[in-house]
C-alpha cells in the first residue's frame, strides 16, 4: 500500500504494508490515500500519482516547473496564484487537484505563443511597466486574459472590478489598468 504523510508546505511519502489493529478505525487524518490524476495544463497532460487534497500551487511548481503562479497569502487573499481552469480565474494555493481532473489548466507560461511571442497582455504590462517586483503580476495577467475573454472592451470601471482581488503592493495600480486598457484595445485590432 502507498500512503502519503501530507502537512501544510511538504508531503513525505512512505512505500510500506501498514499493518492494522482492531484498535484503529482509520488512518490519522494526516495520512491520506495517493491517487492518480491526470490533469492538463498548458496543453500537456500528465498522470500524476499524488494526494488528492494536494494544492494546486505545487502540483504546479514541484510537478511541472511552472513557477509564474506565487504562493502569496494561501488564503485567496492576494490573487498572486491565480491561473484559469477551464478559462475561469482560480486560486490555485486552495484548489485540491483532486477537484481537477479532465479540467484545462492554464499558467501565465502557457500564454507564449510556439514561436516565443509574447501575449499581447504581457506585452503591454511590459511596455507600460505594469509590474514592478513582479510577485503578483502572473495572477493578475491570467485574471485579465479571463476579463478579455468575457468583455472585450472593458470600461475603468469594469477592470477595476475584476483585478479588486488582488493584491500590488508596489502600488502600480495605474499602469496595470492602462496596460490592460492597451491589451484589450491590441486584441480587439488583432481580431479584426
Amino acid at each position: 500500500m502507498r500512503i502519503v504523510l501530507s502537512y501544510p508546505n511538504f508531503q513525505f511519502i512512505l512505500y510500506s504494508y501498514i499493518v492494522v489493529t482492531s484498535a484503529f478505525n482509520k488512518a490519522p487524518s494526516y495520512i491520506q490515500a495517493l491517487m492518480t490524476v491526470t490533469l492538463t495544463i498548458n496543453n500537456l497532460t500528465r498522470e500524476l500519482d499524488l494526494d488528492p487534497g494536494t494544492r494546486l500551487i505545487f502540483v504546479l511548481r514541484d510537478e511541472f516547473a511552472l513557477n509564474g503562479a506565487k504562493l502569496g497569502c494561501g488564503l485567496e487573499q492576494c490573487g498572486a496564484c491565480v491561473v484559469l481552469v477551464d478559462g475561469q480565474p482560480t486560486y490555485s494555493c486552495t484548489k485540491p487537484i483532486g477537484e481537477l481532473a479532465g479540467k484545462h489548466i492554464e499558467t501565465v507560461e502557457g500564454l507564449v505563443d510556439d514561436d516565443g511571442h509574447l501575449h499581447a497582455i504581457q506585452d503591454a504590462f511590459l511596455e507600460l511597466n505594469a509590474a514592478q517586483c513582479g510577485y503578483c503580476t502572473a495572477g493578475l495577467i491570467m485574471r485579465v486574459k479571463a476579463l478579455l475573454s468575457d468583455n472585450p472592451k472593458p470600461s475603468r470601471a469594469e477592470i477595476c472590478a475584476a483585478l479588486d482581488g488582488h493584491l500590488c503592493r508596489c502600488g502600480a495600480h495605474p499602469r496595470i489598468i492602462d496596460a490592460v486598457a492597451s491589451a484589450a484595445a491590441k486584441l480587439r485590432v488583432r481580431e479584426r
